[in-house]
């Protein structure tokens, strides 16, 4: 990348829970503006977390150095205060500042069950659910915030699933996910009332259908060949990478003008559209006017015109 490009030159970045799927996407396309990112998860070399996947945190630093920033990897779980202190400790020691606070720790894909209810879902699992989705992000908030708010101009986004407007009117797949991600949302809208008077912007900022390294399992397939699940799941095709949504982020990392997003709900293929960014494949999609427009009425999978 041309260095005129690498908009994020000297710029500090944590990105919490960037093992994989968004949050690794993120902090790679963060590296690739030439930001110093902090990654921080609980699969490491040294031990998996629960998911028991081969993703690390490490891998991800070494994506992100790959791509033109600077990785470190810090292994770290987000319900445990002592640790995201020392993180931020960390940084604060290391940097003496953080310039984009991303909050991506979810957790949950082993939890929720579909279409369950309340009365029916296992409340151990959906408890649980709600302390990785929800607790994790008010957590990393409460000890990054006032190290990101010493300069001003800080930017946190927190990740959810769906926008604000797609949330308030659809079921989103059982009681526990539903409060979950809406969680996050209204986080957002809080920290905006909070930051922005403080000189900080504060967003809610979702992917579309992602795929992310699990959901390429679910389907059976890889990045190479993504396309073979649209046999099975027509609709697949609007999905984008990872890469896409941490692109969204860079910009808005980039825009002197973000304080105008302050306290909002934004997509990807939203941002995309402000920003000119397109995603690996050099489409734009646009997932969540599509699933309005075209999968919940139950129409024929295309993507023209969303894409």
């Amino acid at each position: 990348m041309a260095e005129a490009q690498r908009t994020l030159e000297g710029k500090v970045a944590l990105v919490a829970g960037a093992t994989r799927g968004a949050g690794r996407g993120t902090a790679v396309q963060l590296g690739a503006q030439g930001a110093t990112v902090y990654v921080s998860g609980r699969s490491s070399r040294n031990g998996r977390s629960e998911y028991d996947r081969p993703e690390t945190i490490e891998e991800t630093a070494e994506l992100v150095t790959a791509a033109g920033g600077r990785g470190i990897a810090v292994v770290a779980d987000h319900l445990v205060p002592a640790e995201v202190e020392a993180l931020v400790g960390r940084i604060d020691g290391e940097q003496g500042r953080l310039d984009v606070l991303v909050n991506d720790i979810w957790g949950g894909e082993h939890l929720f069950e579909w279409d369950s209810t309340v009365w029916e879902h296992d409340l151990d699992k959906g408890l649980r659910l709600l302390r990785l989705a929800v607790e994790t992000h008010a957590v990393t908030s409460h000890f990054a915030l006032p190290l990101l708010l010493r300069r001003p101009g800080g930017l946190v986004v927190e990740m959810t699933d769906g926008t604000a407007e797609y949330n308030a009117r659809t079921y989103r797949v059982s009681f526990f996910y539903d409060i979950a991600k809406s969680s996050v949302l209204r986080m957002a809208f809080a920290l905006g009332h909070e930051l922005g008077p403080r000189g900080a912007t504060a967003v809610a900022l979702t992917p579309g259908w992602l795929r992310s390294e699990m959901m390429l399992d679910h389907f059976g397939v890889s990045e190479e060949n993504w396309r073979d699940a649209l046999d099975k799941v027509p609709h697949f095709a609007i999905s984008e990478t990872p890469s896409y949504v941490g692109r969204a982020v860079a910009a808005l990392a980039a825009d002197p003008e973000r304080a105008r997003w302050n306290g909002q709900s934004l997509s990807s293929g939203q941002l995309a559209g402000v920003y000119g960014f397109t995603d690996l494949d050099g489409s734009r999609p646009d997932c969540w006017r599509y699933l309005v427009e075209v999968q919940d009425p139950g129409r024929p999978a295309d993507t023209t015109g969303y894409r």
